[in-house]
């Protein structure tokens, strides 16, 4: 064969391969690469020499942690809503347990504890009853967190044991004062007192305009303890020890002026006949009643009555105010806070990070924003920065500044385990004329002493 002709084949066949190979890359595009462009141009580059791209991955299994709550109230959807969020942007899921209320809980709580069965992490009380449950054995201590920089200093003193820091809040405060109906304030241009002088002034001119000044519902047995339990504001301002003291059996009800103020209190306001005439057979029901209506008009009381009131009486919650329990001097002028519930971390979890990241995000406003979505406010919240919302109830704006100006301090009951039983009969007593202040306040230093020694308190 000619050389000419050996060329002119070679290159025949060439061409011959081009094309196939270009109507190859055409039909098949390989996997990752853009099929040839409209108009028959080719791929640089043969599609069997581009590389494969990988298979893409499966999501990661979410990590899953167990939460053992109550279903009583709204703490439950409120955290199933927080538990939505997180499963979404933290690929965390919650598996709920559900605990019974009141003494069976308690007792189930302690029992999951002590047999290493309990959930990674526990709804539960603040204050003397986490104490009871032993926090440096069975929690993670968080104080160290930097999320722990979030709740407020007054809410940290209910979940901290000898320095360490334990829980983080679940839903709003709820405060002890003067629940009030504005509206009769208003038509009677009374003003909210800044001390007691000023409470029993405008109690005075309530009653000479023919209505209830302060209600009385003693048949509900509890409510008779509002004066003494609400006055503890004013108790810790001015005896700063007085905690730390009345733990340790150095101070006493009776012989502390202002704690005896509130026995002094209670018994006023009946020497005075602010009650209503049937208090020792009204109810709290009734008692909200009269309160929405406008019948009585102050009602010693827990914020988380104003719930109740926003269910019953829905047009009239608007006209319910609060003010703190005044004290003797105008200064001196704060709430009382019950705190919330709060979530604790089991030591013994495997998931103890993953717990972390969950506590952490519920302390975000968008963790807060999703339990707010469900669970209305009965006080200010205890996180920094977290407000109370435009349509929260109107008493519940009342107590926004008193937060924000640091003038609350928690209830007894969370920062001290003493706490006697009988403390409502007691003041009952008080409240009818048939025991004097000072006579009551030594009898509740008794009955005090008889739990402290029951919990093997030092001192006592």
């Amino acid at each position: 064969m000619s050389r000419a002709r050996l060329l002119t084949v070679c290159s025949y066949a060439a061409l011959i391969s081009t094309v196939f190979m270009g109507c190859s890359s055409q039909s098949q595009p390989a996997a990752g690469t853009a099929p040839a462009p409209a108009g028959g141009s080719t791929p640089t580059a043969p599609a069997a020499t581009a590389p494969a791209a990988p298979a893409p991955s499966k999501p990661a299994e979410p990590v899953t942690l167990t939460l053992l709550i109550g279903s009583t109230g709204t703490a439950y959807p409120a955290t199933q809503a927080v538990a939505a969020e997180a499963e979404k942007k933290l690929n965390i899921k919650i598996k709920f347990d559900i605990k019974p209320d009141g003494t069976e809980g308690d007792n189930l709580v302690k029992t999951r504890l002590a047999t290493g069965e309990m959930a990674d992490i526990l709804y539960y009380n603040s204050g003397s009853l986490l104490r009871a449950l032993n926090p440096e054995e069975n929690f993670v201590d968080l104080t160290k967190e930097p999320f722990m920089a979030n709740p407020l200093d007054s809410y940290k003193e209910t979940v901290t044991s000898n320095g360490k820091v334990f829980g983080v809040p679940g839903g709003s405060s709820n405060v002890g004062g003067i629940l009030y109906n504005k509206k009769v304030y208003a038509e009677l241009g009374l003003t909210v007192p800044k001390t007691w002088a000023e409470f029993i002034a405008n109690s005075d001119k309530i009653k000479a305009a023919g209505k209830i000044a302060i209600i009385g519902s003693f048949k509900t047995t509890w409510t008779s303890q509002l004066f003494v339990l609400g006055n503890h504001y004013n108790v810790q301002a001015q005896v700063p020890s007085f905690v730390q003291d009345y733990t340790a059996n150095k101070a006493k009800y009776a012989t502390t002026p202002a704690a005896l103020r509130g026995f002094e209190m209670t018994s006023e306001v009946f020497q005075k006949n602010y009650y209503n005439k049937d208090f020792l057979a009204t109810t709290y029901d009734t008692a909200l009643k009269m309160l929405a209506e406008g019948t009585g008009v102050q009602y010693p009381m827990l914020t988380s009555a104003i719930d109740a009131l926003a269910q019953n009486y829905p047009d009239k919650v608007k006209d319910i105010g609060v003010f703190p329990t005044p004290s003797d001097n105008a200064s001196i002028n704060g709430f009382t806070v019950w705190m919330p519930s709060s979530y604790y971390i089991n030591k013994k979890s495997k998931n103890i990070d993953a717990a972390k990241k969950f506590v952490d995000f519920l302390l975000s406003p968008e963790g807060q924003k999703a339990y707010m979505s469900k669970s209305k406010a009965n006080g200010p919240y205890v996180v920094k920065g977290i407000k109370v919302p435009d349509d929260a109830y109107e008493g519940v704006k009342d107590m926004q500044p008193y937060f924000d100006n640091g003038k609350t301090a928690p209830a007894l009951e969370f920062v001290s385990p003493v706490k006697g039983p009988n403390l409502e009969s007691i003041l009952i007593e008080v409240g009818t004329g048939q025991k004097s202040p000072a006579d009551a306040a030594a009898d509740y230093d008794k009955d005090v002493r008889k739990q402290a020694q029951q919990l093997n308190l030092a001192g006592w």
